[in-house]
């Protein structure tokens, strides 16, 4: 069992940085940044039921752990894709019911990205097919690049999207659009992902983690406690009508009245310097 379950939960960042991974690198390129990177370019980034385990063991303790990293930064090895999905090599050798507890895995490393109160920003360096598709859709927003390209494939392999991508994917693009896009199983460019709201912005290949890293930085830079509430606001008042959703964002912003952080901020505004936020 993971030691960020229980009394040593608090020692989890410097553990998941020392991790040696197999299908995962991680690390902290910048102060308060955890970029998760899917490591297996050979097979174009594909997971695996081990990828599934992995991603896992770094999202679930983010709803406990909620010092040093304040930005995650999504996004896959190589220049070829982000992730192409399910392993389907290794898919092949599963039994139905391996299928099953396999598909159960990947459901709660789902949750968990969903559930993280830290901001997840994705970084779709390559094609995203598949599972890859719905792991960006996952994310709080992402920068793509522009030979980036996308599909959810799944209906022309007998199945259909399992990781949120019936929904995440008609969030951001409208129901027709994404039944035809679903339905047809039809790939779409970085053009149209960035026309159709799946991605924010399109960037060079050469520049898109240095301007995803700035993002992340930015967001990591600001009050932690206020940007945890804020997304919270957002995700959840949408799922409302707008006088609920108003009233959502109110008992939202009333914890950041007795915040440290909202001293801090006040003071070093009116003092013409830098705050210095400690996430409480």
């Amino acid at each position: 069992m993971s030691s960020w379950i229980g009394n040593g939960y608090e020692k989890w960042p410097e553990e998941i940085l020392a991790r040696r991974f197999e299908t995962l690198l991680v690390d902290e390129p910048a102060p308060h940044v955890l970029r998760v990177t899917i490591n297996r370019p050979e097979a174009s980034n594909a997971f695996t039921t081990l990828t599934a385990r992995e991603l896992h063991d770094v999202f679930a303790p983010l709803e406990i752990v909620r010092t040093r990293f304040r930005c995650v930064l999504l996004t896959g090895a190589g220049d070829k894709a982000f992730c192409a999905g399910g392993d389907l090599k290794e898919r092949k050798l599963l039994s139905e019911h391996e299928w099953v507890l396999q598909h159960e895995l990947m459901e709660r490393t789902v949750r968990a990205i969903v559930a993280s109160p830290v901001p997840v920003v994705a970084a779709v360096n390559g094609a995203a097919y598949g599972g890859g598709l719905e792991l960006a859709l996952l994310c709080d927003f992402a920068y793509a690049s522009r030979t980036a390209r996308f599909a959810l494939t799944e209906t022309s392999l007998g199945i259909m999207p399992g990781a949120g991508g019936t929904q995440t994917l008609a969030r951001a693009v409208g129901e027709k659009r994404a039944k035809e896009l679903i339905l047809a199983a039809k790939p779409f460019n970085a053009e149209q992902a960035l026309a159709w709201g799946v991605v924010n912005q399109l960037c060079e290949p050469e520049n898109l983690m240095a301007e995803t890293l700035a993002i992340a930085e930015r967001i990591a830079g600001n009050a932690p406690l206020a940007v945890r509430q804020a997304k919270h606001a957002i995700h959840h008042g949408l799922q409302q009508d707008l006088a609920t959703g108003m009233h959502f964002e109110i008992e939202a912003y009333q914890r950041m009245v007795k915040s440290r952080d909202r001293v801090e901020g006040v003071a070093a505004f009116n003092e013409k310097r830098k705050p210095r936020f400690e996430g409480q």
